[in-house]
């Protein structure tokens, strides 16, 4: 008989590893420093977001609570770190408290940081698109503050743009500590916007998302920014769920959960109204924010004082709406927070048993809201828009499904639905993001049983929507970014490399840290650069020298023969032999050179030559052209 035949012997899975690790070094090594430090960003996020959320409690309980006895209704998943007081009602104060709020916060603002008025997540995206990412560090400090003061005093805003401010300014200051490249700035101050949005509202899912969706109108994402924010958004959940728990914002009873739910194509029609009326109440947001922000800009007022004025104005239309609607408590949802009325309108009992004046009680609140957050955010005062939103959509859905609850119960069983529904469909429609307001919503809500109308009515609102948008520093798309500039660039020079644009490095391309101005200047008037590096006796690189610098040092006058060129040279990134020419471009841009050193792969970082940035935008212009191969000149 022969021998059986034997199967071959697997290698062992130990084998295996070196392989799979140097796949995933390869992988995240462009990466691992950016996510490293989003993780950070996501703890100062998380902080950042207990820091304000405190501070917001205690301005409510010392300005609404005890001075006006306004105890406003707050969701069931937001702990209350004060108990009620017996403080009776005075409606009066309403229209007092806000305007003082108005004025302490109008003047920190424009006496100290002018760019932390209004809604913040908007300042953060235009930081990212035209500022290079650059945020001073004191704007999200004076933002916790000025907020704190506008919405706890009664100003109509939200959380999350003093929140995704402190994250993006965090992670912008990061960026600038460490010196890093403006790309992985950019990329450190989005996550730290979505960390910021996870935490304040338990939503980490949708803290990604949204950072990578809400810079852009159209439905573009910024795919680099996506792990990053991920991350952040992780580390900043959890740093605010240790604090305040791990609860949804918004806590639905059984009875009400086993009701949502989605099982009648029908169903899609009036879910179909629900879109429709959406995209109507988002123009109407939009347009009477911007007009409102428009008027108070042209107002003949010191801005420091016009906060003030937008917040007496607040008051005054929460307390006309409270006596309409006969001393309706719920109605003054329009002011702070508003939040409340939400969860109220969640747990609204089963079909049939809703009288149609709550629906008028809650298209009061949506369109009063819409005024009250135009009078507060447009006219300086500072806070967010993403909270409002999420009321107007809320009540505004919650009225049209009472309405269509009563004319139409089979398609339409439970009002806390389109709710729900509601702030998904809005948002979408007037911020231009359908599948991050998608999922914050359901997050929010802690059920995902309402994820196929949700979808379906986020879509449809975002595709009949206009062009206008609550964040107007948003751009069409990734082509028309400044922060994607180069990117045609990168396509032009795909394919070439540093190493054929090296001049070799010798005497006359290179100083020592110890020459003297005088020979320093010759030196770089006997070559066509206009800078040159420096090196040590081994030549490894030290500094760069820049003409610039040597100017300055001649008119310094009797110090002149005391420089050397140690004490002009700067310190720079020098490029590798392999980087490819748009990395080339881009720290060029930065270092604001017209010559760079390249260096070895050695620890040592040994100068082999430098390269001319003319060189470099040359070969790109005659590839524009159409030439087929790049010459040196």
């Amino acid at each position: 008989m022969g021998q059986p035949a034997t199967s071959p012997v697997p290698s062992h899975p130990l084998r295996w590893f070196p392989e799979f690790w140097e796949l995933g070094r390869r992988r995240l090594r462009p990466q691992v420093r950016v996510l490293g430090l989003s993780l950070v960003v996501g703890l100062i996020a998380g902080l950042g977001a207990i820091a304000f959320y405190v501070a917001c409690q205690v301005v409510v309980h010392y300005s609404l609570d005890r001075f006006a006895g306004y105890h406003p209704h707050t969701p069931g998943g937001e702990p209350r770190l004060f108990s009620e007081t017996d403080e009776p009602f005075h409606p009066w104060l309403l229209v007092l408290i806000p305007t003082l709020g108005g004025i302490l916060s109008g003047v920190l603002v424009f006496s100290v940081a002018p760019e932390a008025e209004g809604h913040g997540t908007d300042a953060a995206i235009a930081a990212y698109h035209f500022h290079q990412g650059q945020i001073r560090p004191r704007v999200p400090l004076v933002k916790i503050v000025a907020s704190a003061l506008t919405i706890g005093t009664g100003g109509s805003g939200g959380r999350e743009g003093p929140i995704a401010q402190i994250g993006a300014g965090f992670g912008s200051f990061l960026g600038n500590l460490l010196r890093l490249r403006v790309a992985e700035r950019r990329v450190l101050m989005a996550a730290g916007m979505g960390a910021g949005i996870a935490a304040i509202f338990r939503a980490p899912l949708a803290g990604a998302l949204f950072a990578a969706e809400v810079l852009y109108r159209s439905p573009d994402f910024e795919s680099e920014v996506i792990m990053p924010a991920a991350l952040a958004s992780i580390i900043a959940y959890c740093t605010f769920g240790i604090a305040f728990g791990w609860a949804p914002l918004f806590t639905l009873p059984p009875e009400v959960l086993n009701s949502l739910t989605f099982s009648n194509p029908w169903a899609l029609v009036p879910y179909l109204f629900l879109a429709l009326f959406m995209v109507v109440l988002a123009m109407l947001y939009t347009r009477s924010f911007y007009w409102l922000t428009h008027l108070f800009h042209r107002l003949p007022l010191r801005p420091h004082f016009k906060p003030a004025l937008g917040a007496l104005l607040n008051g005054v239309v929460g307390l006309l709406l409270y006596e309409l609607l006969g001393h309706e408590p719920q109605v003054l949802a329009v002011l702070s927070f508003g939040y409340g009325i939400l969860q109220d309108a969640m747990t609204l009992p089963q079909a049939g048993q809703v009288h149609l004046s709550f629906a008028l009680l809650l298209l009061a609140v949506s369109l009063g809201k819409i005024l009250t957050t135009g009078l507060t955010i447009g006219s300086g005062g500072s806070g967010g828009v993403f909270g409002p939103s999420m009321v107007i959509g809320g009540c505004g859905g919650g009225a049209l499904g009472i309405v269509l609850n009563w004319f139409w119960p089979a398609l339409a069983p439970h009002p806390a639905s389109f709710v729900i529904v509601g702030m998904a469909g809005f948002f979408a429609a007037a911020a231009k993001t359908p599948l991050s307001t998608l999922v914050i919503v359901s997050e929010m809500t802690g059920s995902y049983s309402l994820l196929l109308p949700t979808l379906w009515v986020c879509i449809i609102a975002f595709l009949l929507s206009d062009e206008q948008s609550i964040y107007s520093s948003q751009v069409e798309s990734r082509s028309r970014s400044p922060a994607h500039q180069g990117d045609y660039v990168r396509d032009v020079l795909t394919g070439l490399d540093v190493r054929k644009f090296l001049t070799p490095r010798d005497d006359s391309n290179s100083l020592k840290p110890g020459d003297r101005l005088a020979e320093v200047a010759e030196r770089l008037s006997s070559t066509s650069h206009h800078a040159l590096p420096v090196t040590d006796k081994e030549g490894r690189l030290l500094g760069v020298v820049s003409l610039e610098e040597v100017l300055l040092a001649f008119r310094s006058g009797d110090l002149g023969p005391l420089v050397v060129a140690a004490d002009l040279m700067q310190s720079v990134t020098p490029l590798h032999v392999d980087d490819p020419l748009d990395l080339a471009l881009e720290l060029f841009a930065e270092s604001n050179l017209l010559v760079l050193p390249v260096v070895d792969d050695s620890p040592e970082r040994r100068v082999l030559g430098i390269v001319k940035r003319s060189d470099v935008v040359s070969t790109y212009l005659r590839h524009v052209q159409g030439e087929a191969t790049p010459r040196r000149e």
